[in-house]
């Protein structure tokens, strides 16, 4: 079993629910009282409570290749989709996901 996501404000929350099932425990940072926050504080709350950020923003990869994991961070490059093909991408690639989050020197993936 993976860990959980933590959806970044620049993806829709309906994505915490609809991937549950596969991610038990994945979270959008407003559920946390994170939306708005600074992407040291989000990536502070990933790192404490073992969470991996899914986001759009650049400014994660930039973290994680500077700084590393945890936290880990899958980082979309989708341009403006539906959160409906988002969640197909994700479910489709959930085994490279999984596989993503269980090693542990990796800290980026980039889906496309």
């Amino acid at each position: 079993m993976a860990g959980p996501l933590l959806f970044d404000e620049n993806l829709s929350p309906r994505l915490a629910s609809a991937m549950a099932g596969f991610f038990p425990g994945s979270i959008h940072i407003r559920d946390v009282g994170l939306k708005g926050a600074a992407d040291l504080e989000i990536w502070s709350f990933a790192q404490q409570h073992g969470f991996t950020i899914v986001t759009k923003d650049d400014d994660f990869r930039g973290l994680s290749l500077l700084r590393g994991a945890p936290p880990k961070v899958l980082w979309l490059v989708v341009g403006n989709t539906s959160t409906q093909t988002i969640s197909r991408i994700l479910l489709t690639r959930r085994d490279v996901i999984i596989a993503f989050i269980k090693e542990p020197n990796t800290s980026l993936l980039t889906l496309r």
